[in-house]
């Protein structure tokens, strides 16, 4: 008997584990790796659980958009933070923002439809695009990773469905100007398709820059799909808990795709969620000192090396993306900085970067002393690797 090969068989896999079981066989390696903040949850998103526990019913299913005290929590919070009219819109919650993005996709295509893509992106985009037998379009940002929205019209093709942004920027930091991002969205509406804006990291900005919700523009409640996680901001990435907003005529279809998948998200994480809403981005914005002071500290640092490396521009999350002066695999690099140098960062491929050497240094879950031998130890590394 001969079995075909599986769809996933085109899927990436994902590069987290994969560098974590490095990190695992390499002990005292310092990770620069991970997308994580520092901080714990909100001690108002701890005290929620007993609430929780207070209601039998809520060790039953709930609604599958997500329980009502929260979606209005929610509405409360997009219609302050980020401008957002919505009418013609429904939020939904989810599972984290990575079920947000593959119930977009499912919810708007077809097998073998497009998605445009800019690069480098978010690898679990570009994986769950694959895995809805779609077709990743990439195309390329400017030197300092911002947004061509030429390019993109000129990727636009009848099985265009949607382009995907993400700002404040994972892999690259960048934060998209209102500007661009208007431009992106206006483009969508002209091209009847859908803008899916992915706003993880939307408290995390520095030097100035400013995030903008693409979702606040007048004209863009039809075609705009925006996606939120509180992961980020309120340190509780394992909790799983997410939104989405979306277009009204949507609500059906990602109904059924989230019915069929996780059935309703986590009761518990979302009673959490109403807790860290509650404390609201003030806990976020209280806690970025510490991570812009280790922001400057890296950058200061990697400023030794400048003639091994080009640095980013980063205004925003909490990465850091390198072009290493050096012809080799990223992944054999970062292989070899943690054999020989118990330092982790990301490979530059899995976001779609095959025409150099990049890496992904993320900061936002280091102590300032941790900070300093981590990117000591790369610094090190690179000069070695690249001097011998």
């Amino acid at each position: 008997m001969t079995l075909h090969p599986s769809r996933m068989a085109l899927v990436q896999t994902p590069i987290i584990p994969v560098v974590a079981d490095l990190i695992r066989r390499h002990p005292g390696t310092i990770s620069l790796g991970q997308g994580v903040v520092y901080y714990a949850p909100p001690q108002e998103a701890i005290a929620q659980i007993s609430e929780f526990l207070n209601h039998p019913a809520n060790h039953r299913y709930q609604a599958v958009e997500g329980i009502a005290p929260l979606r209005m929590a929610i509405a409360t919070k997009l219609k302050g933070d980020n401008g957002m009219d919505l009418s013609d819109r429904d939020v939904v919650v989810t599972a984290g923002s990575n079920m947000g993005f593959l119930n977009a996709i499912l919810a708007i295509t077809q097998p073998g439809d497009e998605i445009i893509l800019l690069t480098p992106y978010f690898f679990n985009q570009e994986m769950a695009i694959t895995i809805a037998g779609c077709r990743p379009v990439l195309v390329p940002t400017d030197a300092n990773y911002q947004p061509q929205p030429e390019a993109i019209g000129a990727a636009i093709s009848d099985r265009t469905r949607a382009v995907v942004t993400i700002s404040p920027n994972n892999p690259t930091g960048a934060v998209y100007s209102e500007a661009v991002l208007r431009k992106i969205n206006h483009l969508c509406r002209a091209h009847n398709l859908y803008h899916i804006s992915d706003e993880a990291y939307e408290y995390f900005t520095y030097d100035r820059a400013q995030h903008f919700s693409p979702g606040a523009i007048a004209d863009s409640p039809a075609h705009t799909i925006s996606l939120y996680t509180l992961s980020k901001a309120y340190g509780l990435a394992s909790w799983r808990i997410g939104y989405m907003v979306i277009p009204s005529h949507l609500l059906t279809a990602v109904m059924k795709i989230q019915d069929s998948n996780v059935i309703c998200p986590p009761v518990i994480s979302q009673y959490a969620a109403l807790g860290a809403l509650d404390a609201g981005a003030t806990y976020c914005r209280d806690k970025l000192g510490a991570i812009a002071e280790v922001r400057q500290l890296i950058l200061h640092q990697l400023k030794q090396i400048n003639h091994l490396c080009t640095i980013s521009s980063s205004e925003g999350a909490f990465y850091l993306f390198l072009k290493i002066h050096i012809q080799m695999d990223s992944l054999e690099l970062v292989e070899r900085l943690i054999r020989e140098h118990r330092v982790a960062v990301i490979p530059g491929n899995t976001f779609g970067m095959e025409d150099g050497c990049y890496v992904r240094v993320a900061y936002g879950d280091l102590q300032k002393e941790t900070a300093v031998e981590g990117i000591d130890r790369l610094i090190h590394g690179l000069k070695t690797i690249l001097n011998s």
